[in-house]
């Protein structure tokens, strides 16, 4: 159900009380009637990014969560863009024991340090991934951009990063045709000379030249981000 176009029936308006629990609806809520060539079924789902109440919402399913073995879906209007996070604050009313999303973001960085008087670039290869790729992770409640690609790189690496302004880059696929993500990436430099991985999350690393790193990534977004990375890092004159 993720990612489609629904049609919600708003049975309990935002702001109203469950009849036998006793809670106020933070969210407008009501029933999808979803019909396949198999069967017709009737879901549970809430309205989020509407904060009044309303009869029938149409939109995109963007989350499902669960309680109590039961699940619930989550739909938002087609230009908003909720991630885990977001969910689960608009959630609290509700408790749900588990999240899954639709939109997923993460941010990372291109760094950037001399070894041996020569520059060399980071890649990493993740436990969960056969391709090489920069470090990053996702976002955390509160957090700035910025202040999640230096923690992610700290967390994964041992190194703390110098975000250098004017360098700002996103990448955008889809994971399996059911995951939409947004990867936004910065350039930045360290001084550290101890690389420490996260075994639980890296497999390896490598600090590579320019023409070794582009080699090592697969997807043509990385290299294209890597490529303007380096044009950058020229022109602030980190590489001389």
């Amino acid at each position: 159900m993720l990612g489609r176009y629904v049609r919600v029936k708003v049975t309990s308006p935002i702001h109203s009380k469950h009849p036998q629990q006793g809670f106020t609806y933070g969210l407008n809520y009501g029933e999808i009637n979803f019909v396949t060539a198999r069967k017709r079924e009737t879901l549970n789902a809430f309205v989020m990014g509407i904060d009044h109440p309303v009869k029938t919402f149409d939109g995109r399913v963007i989350a499902s969560v669960e309680k109590n073995g039961e699940r619930y879906y989550v739909v938002a209007p087609k230009s908003k863009r909720y991630i885990n996070h977001d969910v689960s604050k608009a959630m609290e009313f509700f408790h749900p024991e588990s999240i899954r999303c639709y939109y997923e973001t993460s941010c990372g960085a291109i760094v950037c340090r001399k070894v041996k008087g020569e520059p060399r670039f980071l890649v990493i290869k993740n436990n969960r991934s056969a391709h090489w790729s920069f470090p990053k992770g996702h976002i955390e409640p509160g957090e700035t951009f910025e202040e999640t690609a230096m923690r992610e790189v700290l967390e994964e690496t041992g190194l703390h990063i110098k975000i250098l302004p004017g360098f700002k880059e996103e990448s955008n696929y889809m994971i399996q045709n059911r995951i939409d993500k947004k990867v936004i990436i910065f350039a930045a430099t360290t001084t550290d000379t101890r690389t420490i991985i996260q075994e639980s999350e890296i497999e390896d690393y490598s600090w590579l030249p320019f023409d070794g790193a582009d080699k090592y990534l697969r997807f043509d977004n990385d290299c294209r981000i890597l490529e303007d990375a380096r044009k950058f890092f020229e022109e602030q004159g980190v590489l001389d």
